[in-house]
């Protein structure tokens, strides 16, 4: 029997996936601003699928939570009772249920896609890929809450392992959705004439690393520092870091906690990615300004990177004392639907020639 060219059911199951890929990335948002990443211990495949059972078990996981993220706890949980200790386990309770959920929803499926030669050899190759990447991120995602648990002195998990989490977890959305793109869209035979695609790819990358530099605000709080919309940052800041020895410099980077300066670094170079992925990408509209109005991704791109931007401003606006979570959940997904949009254009598109 042959492999059908395309398949509804599939189609389906590929765009479930992308969504419930986009939400465990969201409830990641929620865990981290909740400050929950830290509230379980442990790693158990199996047995961590149901939460603690009776109040002995919940002053069990209480208790190792205390012991294991100790500098967290006395630096902002120390007066905490059992009714909040649950309430930021359930979020990373909810982080790894999800996980499990998603491994099902995509495993079970795929072999009956397989068996019923619903997916071809490529689409087989990219979902092996994307299998990889998922167990990769989750494997890391776990690296990153033990290293958290290790070092008691810091008070979230490491920025950068942070980062690498968030690549891992972008990767695996953007390669999945793509998969989802060249099987649902196989068939498409107009495609959007761009003059120099080589730019849009450009700003794919500098997309790319404004989701990097978002991790890395994330990770240090960041956006506490300087909570204002314009930045005025004065050149002695930037004599002052370059005059500092290497040494120094890295061991300001490495305990970036109590040093101020290397999270205002971060913030600006977020800011001005943003500046560039957004003058950037009207510029690229400009020079593509015959097709502009007349092809709806590019409208939609351009509306999801405004508000983007807007978002973005808000966010760090209101993060006095805390970062206000809706906002930073809103800023994240808006994200997603930003490198979406990017991504189908690039599928859809061609080189004018």
């Amino acid at each position: 029997m042959p492999y059908s060219k395309s398949s509804k059911a599939v189609s389906i199951w590929l765009f479930i996936g992308c969504v419930m890929v986009l939400i465990q990335i969201l409830i990641g948002g929620i865990t981290r601003l909740t400050g929950s990443g830290l509230s379980i211990t442990e790693w158990e495949i199996i047995k961590g699928t149901l939460p603690p059972q009776n109040e002995v078990e919940w002053q069990i996981a209480f208790d190792k939570y205390k012991l294991f993220a100790k500098k967290q706890y006395e630096s902002i949980h120390i007066e905490m009772n059992m009714t909040e200790f649950k309430r930021i386990y359930f979020w990373e309770y909810f982080h790894r249920l999800w996980a499990r959920l998603m491994g099902f929803v995509f495993a079970i499926p795929f072999f009956y896609f397989l068996i019923r030669k619903k997916i071809n050899s490529v689409i087989i190759r990219r979902l092996c890929i994307v299998i990889f990447l998922a167990s990769l991120s989750a494997t890391f995602g776990w690296l990153m809450v033990a290293s958290g648990l290790s070092d008691d002195k810091r008070t979230w998990v490491n920025a950068y392992n942070l980062l690498i989490h968030l690549i891992l977890a972008t990767s695996l959305f953007s390669y999945l959705l793509y998969t989802y793109y060249q099987y649902a869209f196989d068939s498409m035979k107009e495609r959007i004439e761009l003059i120099d695609r080589g730019i849009f790819k450009l700003i794919g990358v500098v997309l790319i690393i404004q989701l990097g530099f978002g991790a890395l605000m994330a990770g240090m709080k960041a956006a506490l520092v300087f909570p204002y919309p314009l930045i005025l940052v004065k050149w002695s800041l930037f004599q002052e870091i370059w005059n500092t020895s290497p040494a120094m410099q890295w061991a300001h980077w490495n305990d970036y906690e109590p040093n101020p300066n290397v999270k205002l670094i971060v913030q600006i170079v977020h800011r001005v990615t943003a500046y560039l992925l957004f003058f950037g990408s009207i510029w690229f509209f400009f020079v593509n300004r015959v097709k502009m109005f007349i092809v709806p991704s590019y409208l939609i791109y351009f509306i999801v990177l405004l508000l983007q931007v807007c978002l973005g401003i808000l966010t760090v606006t209101y993060s006095k004392g805390q970062i206000p979570i809706i906002l930073g959940v809103l800023h994240q997904f808006i994200a997603f639907i930003l490198l979406a949009s990017y991504l189908w254009i690039l599928y859809s598109s061609k080189k004018r020639r």
